[in-house]
């Protein structure tokens, strides 16, 4: 066992090692059994993850069960919603404090606990780079709310409603109303938002137990699933079997399979280039068109479809949804319980209307796809699925804001000129720019075209969006415009061609303009700025290689355990 290292033999620095466990009030001796860590992303500020205290619990009986030695230790809590600027700003940093937690302690196994969108990719990208045994458990979805007369999606519902209320037909008491109903309690957002979708993407990947990601967040189930998850990490203790062990090719094909057909959010494709980053994989963005060619829309849950993931589980969860998807996965993909993808049993859905039929789905392409042209070379991505159909192919005038500054500033001005055939045209908002790639791509429709009926427009950025919004949205251009893109030198009436289907984002100004308006804008000049901001954005790649940093990324030899060896066999050891 790796935590031997510490415990193991009569000398000062084993005593000592075993005495502080003690001391912390760990029960059972420290040769007793593995040495089970609990990555506990708890946190008042983060509703999402505010029951992860009771699960930490569970899954603490779970590993004494199976005769492993339970230790629980604080990460980072990312708050989608009260972070500020964004969450996506520091889950480089959560990954980086999940890693060397894990990579600095006596620990021979690691149960990852989290809920909220970033801090589910945020512990795994850390996990793979430390190197040791791991499995997740996500906190599971919120109830629904009920306001209106209808069951409501805690971000969906949100965005649509606001945009009736900027248009006269919602009132301020109706208003509050939506307020008092929209979160009723703990867990992560109940429709496929990033959340919903990274959580299926880690059941599908294999790294959480099967069945465990649409169980509601207060269903006894989940506690349940709490402790299979800490007896199944002593198993993985036992076996030496790693993430890297676990993760490869097959995994990540299975995860944008899974992305395309739950209708999923595109911070998924922005999470999953980051994983395949520390894997040591090359994962083009072209990847993600083919798949969405290939595999459509099968999860009729918002905000592509009707539901909620409550009906998601009851119509048989991620097991079912693999039954329809089993001609397009590669089953004998490896999974934490020490199988394959295909050992998993996969019983057909309890209901066709919630989980439908390759041959009848609620959208007949992938969720999200792939666009490139000058305006994009390195790739941008829509979320087609979530889109006016008829805006999917549109040619129209553009008109520019500066930063998230300038759109607030004059997206309701009653001299924009913004027609519903405007192109609006976010930038200086990606991951240099903003920093951190804010989920503001989901640029208002004007007032004066909200009062005209207009509620989708195309809009282009460098920033993301929330997996809950929808919309006929163009999002993580890259290059970005803060390093240079070409969308820093777009201008208001310049006209902007989008082709879904062709995979398209065309600028229709000559090259001989562009390098005219290059030199006449200049040089790029860096924010030098002091701390961790600092490092981000001298650090932070772009959206295609997922925002991560770049001494982040490496095959497994990068990743190796680096503690020296005289750190356990110096002086102390001879004492």
């Amino acid at each position: 066992m790796r935590s031997s290292r510490w415990f193991d033999g009569q000398t000062v620095s084993g005593l000592l090692h075993r005495s502080s466990l003690r001391a912390g009030g760990v029960a059972g001796s420290a040769s007793g059994g593995p040495v089970i860590g609990i990555a506990n992303s708890w946190s008042e500020l983060v509703h999402c993850n505010s029951h992860l205290r009771e699960l930490a619990r569970r899954v603490k009986d779970g590993v004494v069960r199976a005769g492993g030695i339970p230790v629980e230790f604080p990460t980072i809590s990312l708050s989608e919603n009260l972070m500020k600027p964004t969450a996506m700003l520091y889950r480089n940093l959560m990954s980086m404090d999940v890693e060397e937690s894990i990579r600095s302690h006596p620990l021979d196994a690691v149960v990852l606990l989290a809920s909220c969108d970033k801090t589910t990719p945020a512990q795994l990208m850390g996990a793979i780079s430390a190197d040791v045994p791991a499995i997740m458990l996500t906190g599971g979805p919120s109830e629904p709310g009920y306001c209106f007369g209808r069951e409501l999606g805690v971000g969906t519902d949100l965005w649509k409603y606001t945009d009736e209320r900027r248009a006269g037909t919602l009132s301020d008491a109706e208003y509050r109303q939506l307020e008092s109903a929209l979160i009723p309690g703990h867990g992560h957002c109940n429709e496929m938002g990033t959340a919903s979708t990274m959580a299926t993407i880690v059941e599908v990947m294999g790294v959480s137990l099967a069945g465990s990601a649409t169980v509601p967040a207060t269903h006894h189930r989940r506690g349940e699933l709490a402790e299979a998850t800490g007896m199944q990490a002593v198993a993985l203790a036992h076996a030496g079997v790693s993430l890297r062990d676990i993760l490869d090719e097959r995994s990540l094909h299975n995860a944008i399979v899974a992305l395309m057909a739950i209708g999923g959010s595109t911070n998924a494709v922005v999470h999953l280039c980051a994983i395949a980053g520390r894997l040591g994989i090359d994962l083009p963005l072209e990847r993600f068109r083919a798949i969405s060619q290939q595999v459509p829309v099968i999860a009729d849950v918002r905000p592509v479809g009707r539901l909620l993931a409550n009906d998601l589980d009851r119509a048989g969860g991620v097991p079912s949804l693999l039954a329809v998807l089993e001609p397009h996965l590669q089953l004998d993909a490896r999974t934490v319980e020490l199988g394959t993808l295909g050992d998993r049993p996969r019983p057909p859905t309890t209901d066709p209307t919630c989980i439908r039929s390759l041959d009848d789905p609620v959208y007949p392409k992938g969720a999200i796809t792939v666009v490139t042209g000058n305006l994009a070379p390195d790739g941008a991505v829509i979320k087609q699925s979530a889109a006016d159909p008829d805006l999917l192919s549109h040619r129209g005038p553009a008109i520019v804001f500066d930063g998230v500054e300038d759109l607030m500033r004059r997206i309701d001005d009653p001299h924009l000129g913004a027609t519903a055939d405007s192109v609006m045209v976010l930038r200086g908002v990606g991951p240099v720019g903003a920093p951190g790639m804010p989920e503001w791509g989901m640029v208002p429709v004007p007032d004066a075209l909200l009062q005209q009926g207009v509620r989708d427009m195309v809009r282009i950025s460098d920033a993301r969006m929330s997996g809950t919004a929808f919309g006929t949205i163009v999002l993580h251009v890259a290059p970005e415009a803060a390093v240079d893109g070409v969308l820093r030198l777009v201008r208001d009436g310049d006209i902007i061609d989008l082709d879904v289907d062709s995979g398209r984002l065309h600028l229709e100004v000559d090259d001989d303009e562009l390098r005219r308006r290059r030199a006449e804008v200049g040089d790029v000049v860096p924010v030098r700025v002091r701390g961790y901001l600092g490092l981000y954005r001298e650090h932070v790649m772009q959206a295609p290689d997922g925002a991560d940093f770049d001494f982040l990324r490496g095959d497994r030899a990068a990743a190796r355990d680096n503690l020296p060896t005289g750190l356990f066999d110096g002086w102390l050891s001879g004492w």
